[in-house]
């Protein structure tokens, strides 16, 4: 079973090849391929690397399923001896990634 957890914009997340997960926006076209290379756990078999912060030589690869909002949030908010009360609601923009591989990088120099 090959695993890592990676780091994307604040928030750890814990992916698998064939699995996918829910981001803030990112900005490209559905179907674009990308990387996430701030790796800081990869599980591979029987083998163990924790990064310092990141592993260096790994990276993970997905791609953009789709761009879509989230589960509204509502906030109230009200003043029980005034009278007032405020609801609003928000939804955040997402993109659903799917993992498709953990790749090592090689730093081969010609």
């Amino acid at each position: 079973m090959t695993y890592a957890i990676i780091e994307n914009s604040g928030r750890q997340f814990f992916t698998e090849p064939g699995k996918f997960i829910d981001l803030n926006h990112i900005n490209g076209e559905v179907g674009q391929i990308i990387y996430f290379n701030r790796v800081l756990f990869l599980k591979d078999n029987e083998l163990i690397e924790i990064g310092h912060p990141f592993i260096e030589k790994i990276k993970v690869k997905g791609i953009i399923l789709k761009h879509f909002k989230s589960k509204k949030i509502i906030v109230y908010k009200m003043n029980p001896k005034k009278g007032t009360r405020k609801t609003k609601g928000y939804r955040s923009h997402c993109t659903r990634v799917l993992i498709e591989s953990i790749e090592k990088i090689d730093n081969k120099i010609n």
